[in-house]
């Protein structure tokens, strides 16, 4: 199949950029060993229009993190009209938020493990009872494992 040029985005400005470069420069090594006419395209880099004015034709996203799994960037694909792989704008945009995701599945009676959204005034020692140790602590708005950390006693939440 002839796919055209493809640009594989990679790195970006998250937390998770290093994780992209390297997930981005396998892509893009797989994608050519296929024959396919495909080119590194960093967003950090070069903007956006970048990929109008060069004639892509499609976008493999390899970005992780934010601005490459919450929507952003799929929307400014498809407002250049640049078919992209992986979720849609709202798909994506949601199962970033983790909070938001797991308010839908329940609303949906969907099986999901129990959570409890922290703030600044929880009392932690009452989580902890609640929903049981260990725990796996996770930031609602990030990407892969960043600022997750599995707690075994109550101490470790404070």
């Amino acid at each position: 199949m002839n796919f055209g040029k493809v640009a594989v985005l990679l790195g970006g400005k998250s937390a998770e950029r290093e994780v992209s470069l390297k997930s981005g420069g396998m892509v893009l090594k797989a994608l050519r060993s296929r024959g396919v006419d495909a080119h590194p395209f960093d967003p950090s880099e070069k903007g956006f229009e970048v990929l109008a004015k060069e004639q892509f034709k499609r976008a493999f996203i390899v970005l992780h993190g934010r601005f490459g799994e919450d929507g952003t960037v799929q929307g400014i694909l498809e407002w250049l009209g640049i078919p992209y792989t992986g979720s849609g704008v709202l798909a994506s945009a949601l199962a970033m938020d983790k909070l938001r995701t797991k308010r839908i599945w329940a609303a949906e009676k969907l099986p999901t493990p129990d959570y409890e959204l922290l703030a600044k005034d929880t009392n932690l020692r009452i989580v902890a009872r609640r929903l049981g140790l260990p725990i796996m602590v996770k930031p609602a708005s990030e990407g892969s494992s960043i600022g997750m950390s599995k707690v075994r006693a109550a101490c470790g939440l404070e």
